[in-house]
């Protein structure tokens, strides 16, 4: 017969057993195991932003508020660009009466792909080597009688190349000037996350969205640079009221670019 100390060591080990063998029943709860994050105070604390400058809604007409690194680093304007609280995602928000840049009509709180440490404007070609942009991103808010809003694209020299624009419910990929060039869906909600990526090589640019391929883009360049953040398609003069509170906002939780 087995001395009572076996049999007490015996139970221990199946109870040890038992407990790393079979999963909580609140495993998949974030509320029971996701540790807890001190706030952000910074975007840069959310977003690796070494090589990006920001383009603001702020400033004097046609001459927009920019941010450059280093100062990029520490640098947060709420409501227009700001950390969410628990360290989780950016918020970039254009007011309808933002502050435009000189070649467009309408406002952004956008970011510019730029090199060397931030020092630099970034500029590829479309035929030499690939270059590939990863955006996870949620549209959170449109602005009124015109809901039209860009939030990811592929700039080349004076004019965007191909862009994620939503119109109300509708996702679009644009190619040039044809906004509706491919429909990624007609039922978006507001708020919902998904992965944009766009990968140029070859002379053309593929699209995705979650993962999967939805379209081409012909398109030999080699002024190209990546743009991410809420780029507002609508201003005081097709939008109201004209006022701070009628905007275009776009969420990013993760960016990533890379070069081979």
């Amino acid at each position: 017969m087995p001395s009572t100390r076996t049999v007490l060591l015996t139970c221990v080990t199946a109870a040890v057993s038992a407990a790393t063998l079979t999963p909580s029943a609140h495993a998949d709860s974030p509320a029971v195991h996701r540790p807890a994050v001190a706030d952000c105070t910074y975007p840069a604390e959310v977003l690796d932003l070494t090589n990006w400058k920001l383009t603001l809604p702020t400033g004097d007409e046609e001459d927009p508020t920019e941010v450059t690194q280093p100062e990029l680093a520490t640098f947060s304007a709420k409501p227009w660009f700001r950390a969410e609280s628990g360290c989780d995602a950016v918020r970039f928000r254009a007011a309808v009466n933002g502050v435009t840049t000189g070649g467009s009509s309408y406002p952004r709180a956008e970011l510019r792909e730029m090199t060397d440490g931030g020092e630099d404007e970034a500029e590829w070609s479309t035929t030499d080597g690939t270059h590939t942009l990863v955006v996870r991103e949620a549209f959170t808010a449109l602005p009124k009688k015109r809901p039209y809003l860009v939030g990811a694209q592929v700039h080349g020299g004076d004019d965007d190349v191909t862009v994620f624009r939503l119109e109300g419910s509708r996702l679009y990929i644009t190619d040039g000037d044809d906004r509706h060039h491919h429909l990624v869906t007609d039922d978006y909600e507001l708020g919902t996350e998904f992965e944009a990526k766009f990968v140029a090589e070859d002379g053309e640019i593929d699209v995705y969205y979650n993962g999967r391929l939805e379209a081409t883009i012909p398109h030999d360049g080699d002024t190209n640079y990546f743009k991410a953040g809420a780029y507002t398609q609508a201003n005081c003069g097709n939008s109201a009221p004209c006022a701070d509170d009628n905007y275009g906002e776009v969420r990013i939780s993760g960016l990533e670019v890379t070069h081979s």
